[in-house]
């Protein structure tokens, strides 16, 4: 073993909090322990984002083995992820105690983390397929905690998809590893264009079903549908994780595989980049329209998610610098502005048992706080600004149509467009009947409902980055430039 030791800390951390954190009876004490351990969490993660390690762990063969290794994306990506855990944890302490065995979910929650960060972390391609499958297991039990027959079937659903989307990329692993000088994640790509020359039509195919696999965890069309069946029957700050976060492990793995492995070259002007764009304009407006149609909130949020995280396979597969930054820039937006409306959602459910787009008149009069971060978030989504999400869009829509895109950029902005009206479509109603429900709003019988400080809280942190992020991109847009000026 060598390197630096300090590197197996956050995998190590939550895996031993996690485990110690279920068997605890005492509710103060296992809240304590949870904010120990993410708030150590979160203080190792930022010290590495400090300085540049690696680590081999164990070396199966001279080709094979376990590395970490710490860059400018896995620093982005894991104290983001560690700044979200720790704001959603805050508000699953009040939201658990009307939910059933709250120790095994702060368990899995804990465990999970550290899933994350090995993901986040990872140094080659077999360490990220462990560290894949690992956020997946750990992740199931939050789908079906509440134990009931939808939950257990979404269950089954999302462990078949994400299996079968990972058994995908494991193939390629396979492939890649013959073709490449290396597996270990390398800025600008380790395909060898000698032991490539006269097989680039398997590789594209391979490296296609790799895309296709990895993207199920994103809801990328074809393999989207368990997205909008697990999200739903999740506790609201759980779906708000996976729908914010743990979404974004597929594109970490799109990334590392595009950007660190095959190589942006090699794909650039592919029937494969094709193809892939074409797939992310599909599931673009699929989510919106579907979000559009939906009268549940929760599911809608979900179909909603499914078409936000295309806008970043589609910044991705353009494979330019702006379209990168878009992207990037893109999954920070989105990771801030679904939380909040998940959690939003979950207030809304704790406070009053509403789950129906239908029952929402006037809930803005009840809990204001609550649908105005709710309304920070929509702006974000539809890409209004001040709110940050016209940032990213704005970089995506620039990249679509620089030279060379034609036809498709063009068509793939018209669709950008499309799915911010249905975004609106689907979001600013909502708003507009919570706050003006009409004169048949029974004004006598209002009852304050906003939900504790502990709730509170990390809405008002998340809604406020909304806004500060919008009005000072910069804060951001230089971190994410600085990864990008690295891999182009």
């Amino acid at each position: 073993m060598n390197g630096d030791l300090i590197l197996l800390l956050p995998m190590i951390l939550p895996l031993v909090m996690g485990v110690i954190i279920g068997f605890v009876k005492g509710e103060n004490q296992r809240n304590a322990l949870v904010f120990l351990t993410i708030g150590a969490e979160c203080i190792i993660v930022f010290l590495l984002a400090g300085g540049t390690y690696s680590l081999e762990v164990y070396q199966i063969t001279d080709r094979l083995s376990i590395l970490y290794q710490v860059d400018g994306f896995g620093k982005l990506f894991a104290c983001m992820i560690c700044v979200i855990w720790f704001l959603v944890g805050i508000f699953s302490v009040n939201y658990m105690k009307h939910e059933q065995k709250p120790a095994r979910y702060f368990m899995f929650y804990i465990l999970a983390l550290g899933a994350l960060i090995s993901l986040c972390f990872a140094g080659n391609m077999m360490t990220l397929y462990l560290s894949y499958e690992y956020m997946t297991l750990l992740t199931l039990p939050l789908v079906i905690h509440t134990g009931t027959a939808d939950a257990v079937r979404a269950g089954v659903k999302y462990l078949g998809y994400s299996v079968f989307g990972a058994g995908l990329g494991l193939m390629g692993f396979f492939f890649l590893n013959a073709y490449c000088d290396s597996t270990v994640f390398t800025a600008g790509g380790t395909l060898s264009l000698v032991l490539a020359e006269g097989k680039e039509n398997i590789i594209l195919i391979v490296y296609f079903l790799m895309m296709i696999g990895f993207g199920c965890k994103c809801g990328m069309f074809p393999l989207h549908a368990w997205l909008t069946t697990a999200h739903p029957v999740a506790p609201s700050p759980a779906s708000a994780v996976l729908s914010g976060i743990i979404t974004k492990g597929g594109v970490i793995a799109i990334v590392r595989v595009t950007y660190y492995l095959v190589g942006a070259d090699f794909l650039r002007g592919t029937w494969v980049q094709i193809a892939l764009l074409v797939l992310a304009i599909i599931t673009v407006f699929m989510g919106s329209m579907l979000a559009y149609k939906e009268k549940g909130l929760k599911k809608r949020l979900a179909y909603s998610t499914i078409s936000q995280v295309a806008y970043v396979l589609f910044g991705l597969f353009l494979l330019s610098p702006i379209g990168f930054l878009g992207a990037v820039l893109q999954v920070i937006f989105h990771v801030v502005a679904k939380n909040i409306l998940f959690l939003c959602a979950g207030a809304i459910i704790y406070k009053t048992g509403k789950t129906l787009v239908s029952e929402l008149k006037g809930i803005g009069k009840e809990m204001p706080i609550v649908m105005w971060c709710f309304t920070a978030a929509s702006l974000s989504l539809i890409g209004i600004p001040p709110a940050c999400g016209f940032i990213s869009k704005w970089f995506l829509a620039e990249a679509a149509l620089m030279p060379g895109f034609g036809i498709l950029g063009i068509v793939g902005v018209a669709v950008l467009m499309i799915s911010a009206l249905l975004t609106a479509g689907y979001l600013l109603p909502i708003i507009s009947d919570a706050f003006f429900p009409g004169d048949d709003y029974d004004y006598g019988n209002l009852k304050k409902k906003e939900p504790g400080r502990m709730m509170t809280l990390p809405l008002l942190i998340l809604s406020a980055s909304v806004i500060i992020f919008g009005i000072f991109p910069n804060l951001v847009s230089s971190v994410v430039d600085s990864i990008t000026s690295v891999i182009f």
